[in-house]
């Protein structure tokens, strides 16, 4: 199967690309820079493009089973960036008939079955209070993706680090007494890689931790 990610040369995407490899999967990694990513493989094809290059997103969505996005608001995200990227990586997927699309988000992004939670509160009004308009931009991307009429996943995730892979990952929501505070960016690539064949949170958005 081939799948096409985008946001590769962040921590999360490179992950992403080499348990994708690593798993046996062709891989197409969508990136604004690649000197960035600095990984060769006979199943990796690079192309080289921005989130407006609506021919080039088409292309790259051509013929893969499954979409993963690894994109996220950096520094200033004025006018939704993502929001706008993902957009168009929608119209393309719908253009080339792919249907599965993983992508990460984070608590700003409420789900239905979240119960009150003081911690995520916090959490979540600190980058809503300093980063206003990447708070906009994350919950803006996760509404487009849940309106899209995709067969969507959202992979909510709390604070990061770089500890490996031990594939132990809890999955739930916020308020039900599952989720910790951090998750290691290799068990979030594995995590979103198992729903290429899973479909247990198939339009859902469930929240991941370790």
């Amino acid at each position: 199967m081939k799948i096409t990610i985008f946001g590769a040369t962040g921590e999360t995407g490179r992950q992403l690309v080499e348990q994708a490899l690593a798993t046996g999967y062709e891989v197409v990694a969508y990136i604004c820079n690649p000197s960035k990513l600095n990984i060769n493989h006979e199943r990796l094809k690079v192309i080289q493009g921005e989130l407006a290059d609506e021919p080039l997103i088409e292309s790259a969505v051509s013929g893969a089973g499954v979409v993963i996005s690894a994109l996220g608001p950096r520094g200033g995200s004025k006018n939704k960036p993502i929001t706008h990227g993902m957009q168009n990586i929608i119209a393309a997927m719908k253009k080339q008939g792919v249907h599965r699309l993983i992508i990460t988000s984070t608590l700003s992004a409420k789900d239905p079955k979240d119960q009150p939670e003081l911690k995520a509160k916090a959490l979540v009004s600190i980058v809503k209070f300093t980063m206003r308009d990447s708070y906009e931009d994350i919950v803006s991307t996760a509404e487009t993706v849940r309106n899209s009429g995709l067969d969507w996943t959202i992979v909510r995730l709390t604070m990061l680090n770089n500890n490996p892979k031990t594939g132990k990952v809890k999955a739930g929501y916020v308020g039900d007494g599952r989720i910790g505070t951090w998750t290691s960016r290799a068990d979030v690539a594995d995590f979103m890689l198992k729903q290429v064949e899973h479909t247990e949170y198939l339009q859902q958005a469930p929240a991941i931790s370790n």
